[in-house]
């Protein structure tokens, strides 16, 4: 049996009849063809398929679509304005913060919420924001540097 759901993903109206069982990420990538959130572990340990929920960071592999019913979704494909990339990608291109990239989605989405609640985080406060989103290729340190650089900008 599906179930109608309504809710708002990087600023538009979307409607859609889901599975029960459905994830939020199966939503994303299958419904609407939105493939920047990453399909890691599916069980909520790596943070590839991290979103903004309501502003918050989810694993979106452990959040059901019906969960999501009236609330609103930022994806990745969301925080460009056009072709203007936004800050956080910027930052992570010029300091070499995306390796492969796999976590590259989860890790500005993370780093976008801190720098919402926390404008100027340190570095200890960015690495415990970041704990939670696994990189493979361990660019860390660069993605730290990124952070902090779009931090500086805002002082």
């Amino acid at each position: 049996m599906k179930h109608p759901i309504r809710l708002t993903v990087n600023g538009e109206t979307c409607e859609a009849s889901v599975e029960p069982k459905k994830t939020l990420l199966d939503l994303l990538r299958e419904d609407l063809g939105l493939t920047g959130t990453k399909k890691g572990c599916d069980n909520g340990e790596c943070g590839a398929c991290t979103v903004l929920l309501d502003g918050r960071p989810v694993n979106s592999c452990l959040v059901l679509a019906v969960e999501a019913d009236g609330r609103e979704v930022t994806t990745i494909e969301g925080l460009a304005e056009g072709t203007r990339l936004h800050p956080l990608q910027e930052a992570f291109i010029l300091h070499g913060a995306v390796q492969c990239g796999y976590c590259t989605p989860g890790m500005i989405l993370t780093a976008k919420a801190l720098l919402a609640e926390n404008p100027h985080p340190s570095e200890a406060e960015i690495r415990k924001a970041i704990a939670g989103n696994l990189c493979r290729c361990g660019t860390y340190n660069k993605v730290v540097k990124a952070v902090l650089s779009v931090a500086a900008k805002n002082r």
